[in-house]
């Protein structure tokens, strides 16, 4: 795979849709692909049940694209992602060998900043070892905060999907880490930009064909409109624009704008994205 492919990420829990967390994986994510000029394709939320997190997976599997799932990869009983990864692949769990052996250390680095002995075969200490127990032939992704890894399955094509836990102290850094070694291979990704204007006085179906005929012009550059009733500044409104590789998108703005002077519509700001 020598260009970035669609980048996806799965976001795991009841507690993110029942309110109880607001999720800060997706806005982080996003940083972390913009530092690097990659674009999210998509995201999708999903709550603990087994059938719903193996679905989601199964099209995560078979997309072809690169996808990271956070959450739900613990030891508990409303942790189901492990089990519905190998579900999904029609693989069975088995303990991976190095998972093992950092969670054993772990466990040591517990004991000893406790101050208690080490008892790997202590009942509660075998149940950790759950923890490593991944799809078959998983590889696992190194976790810089308390040596639990995540582990990540290859898909269909070239695609795959890593899963790290869903505490942001530990995710972050795993998929930052899975993000660099990606750039490595796929290089610097185009420079990408997004420019809109705010237009007043204007209707977006009389807009419509200006905004297709601008996308048919511009293959590969999305045109975008957000209307607005109440804005406290410009009122009703609608902010136009385009998004997509840097020269092309400026070439389609400066496009956008002349077809725009043949409405009687008034402009204000200009933006930069």
């Amino acid at each position: 795979m020598t260009q970035a492919p669609a980048i996806g990420i799965i976001i795991i829990g009841d507690e993110i849709l029942s309110g109880k967390r607001a999720d800060k994986h997706l806005p982080k994510f996003i940083e972390l692909l913009s530092a690097r000029g990659l674009q999210l394709s998509w995201a999708e939320y999903v709550g603990d049940s087994p059938e719903r997190i193996t679905s989601v997976l199964a099209r995560a599997f078979a997309s072809g694209d690169v996808v990271f799932s956070c959450g739900g990869i613990g030891a508990t009983p409303d942790d189901h992602t492990r089990q519905c990864a190998a579900k999904a692949l029609g693989l069975p769990l088995v303990l991976h060998a190095e998972a093992k052996s950092l969670i054993l250390e772990r466990m040591r680095d517990v004991a000893l900043e406790q101050g208690l002995p080490y008892e790997p075969e202590r009942e509660d200490n075998l149940h950790r070892l759950n923890m490593g127990m991944f799809p078959q032939d998983a590889d696992i992704i190194q976790n810089p905060y308390n040596k639990i890894p995540g582990f990540t399955c290859a898909g269909s094509g070239q695609g795959c999907v890593h899963f790290v836990p869903g505490f942001p102290v530990m995710a972050w850094p795993m998929m930052q880490d899975k993000l660099d070694v990606y750039c490595q291979t796929w290089g610097a990704a185009p420079q990408r930009i997004e420019r809109s204007v705010i237009v007043l006085g204007a209707m977006e179906a009389t807009l419509t064909p200006l905004m297709e005929s601008i996308e048919s012009q511009f293959p590969g550059v999305k045109v975008f409109s957000l209307p607005s009733v109440d804005h406290p500044q410009w009122g009703k409104h609608i902010e136009l624009g385009v998004k997509g590789d840097l020269t092309l998108a400026e070439e389609a703005f400066l496009a956008l704008k002349d077809g725009l002077r043949l409405f009687q519509v008034s402009f204000g700001p200009e933006m930069v994205r």
